[in-house]
């Protein structure tokens, strides 16, 4: 027989900031979103004994009375075991209390995909912070260690993790204000008739088949796109480039390059791979190899990084034999 009690939860420090309905949806999760906001509106969830808001944002201490069925609680965190059956594989960057930078290499997924999967980095870096000590899944009610940004499958390069709700905050906040700088090195068909350059266009996601598409000109539905590249080496009828994210849209740098005539090597989405593969291209040939903290405003817990800039060893990233000691004559 279900029943029904109150359950009170304590708002923890990783609980804190994030407003009411969100935090429900991960603490309690059992219990279906059109449920909680009507037990919102009627009282059978209450913050500090008061009526409350669905928006109303959570201080550490607060306290959330809940006046609903046991089995909306009966839905633990399922990953608890598997942390530590895993032997994480992590190709750590930096580390510190708040943050990870880890070098991700083509072909790892970064987050789980429809066949679910232990085998992705973020199932990593949860048991290595497990094994060590620094997350316990049982005492988080609504916090697990997460990716501030993503990166394709088939591309490589540095990648952040947050170990603290405040942290994961802070920098997503960062991201979405364009307060990181990020750099890539591509392999590209062709040479480029200018050495360096900003391209702007505008782009369209297509869901329906994973694609993007590129516009000269404005239209209804894209979102504008700045891509800066130079040049630093040239082989035959192929260059390596750096590149400059000044916006960051799905599969940006691929499908812009390719839009010019230029595809990386590679690519078999937005070029014709087969040839690239019989040369030992297995993967698009795109790695973010470097990330500079530029805040314009302050980081909070997170100052400290501001002003640095990471970079992965050149001797990381699989591609770049090819140009070894063919620099751009115009340099």
């Amino acid at each position: 027989m279900n029943t029904n009690r109150m359950q009170i939860i304590t708002v923890k420090k990783n609980d804190a900031g994030q407003r009411l309905d969100k935090f429900l949806s991960k603490a309690v999760k059992g219990l279906p979103m059109s449920l909680m906001y009507k037990y919102i509106r009627t009282k059978k969830i209450k913050v500090n004994r008061a009526r409350t808001e669905q928006s109303y944002m959570l201080c550490e201490g607060d306290e959330i009375q809940l006046f609903i069925r046991d089995e909306f609680f009966a839905s633990p965190e399922q990953d608890g075991g598997a942390l530590f059956r895993i032997r994480p594989k992590l190709d750590i960057v930096y580390e510190d209390e708040h943050i990870m930078l880890l070098n991700k290499r083509p072909g790892v997924l970064v987050h789980e995909d429809t066949a679910a999967s232990e085998n992705t980095l973020i199932m990593h870096i949860k048991a290595y912070l497990a094994q060590k000590g620094e997350y316990d899944p049982d005492l988080e009610q609504s916090f697990a260690p997460a990716l501030c940004n993503r990166i394709d499958r088939n591309t490589g390069g540095i990648v952040i993790a947050a170990k603290t709700a405040e942290a994961l905050r802070i920098m997503n906040e960062k991201i979405r204000n364009d307060e990181l700088r990020k750099f890539y090195l591509c392999a590209v068909h062709g040479r480029m008739k200018k050495k360096q350059e900003t391209l702007h266009a505008w782009l369209r996601k297509n869901s329906a088949d994973n694609m993007v598409d590129i516009s000269d000109e404005k239209r209804v539905g894209y979102k504008e796109i700045i891509t800066k590249y130079r040049v630093i080496a040239e082989r035959g009828e192929a260059s390596l480039l750096e590149v400059e994210l000044v916006t960051g849209r799905t599969h940006q740098i691929r499908a812009h390059l390719s839009h010019i005539g230029h595809p990386l090597l590679g690519d078999g989405k937005y070029g014709v791979n087969r040839n690239d593969r019989a040369k030992g291209y297995k993967f698009q040939a795109l790695y973010a190899y470097r990330l500079q903290f530029a805040f314009r405003e302050s980081g909070g817990a997170l100052d400290y990084l501001n002003g640095k800039t990471f970079e992965l060893d050149q001797n990381e990233i699989w591609f770049l034999k090819d140009f070894k000691g063919r620099k751009n004559h115009d340099e």
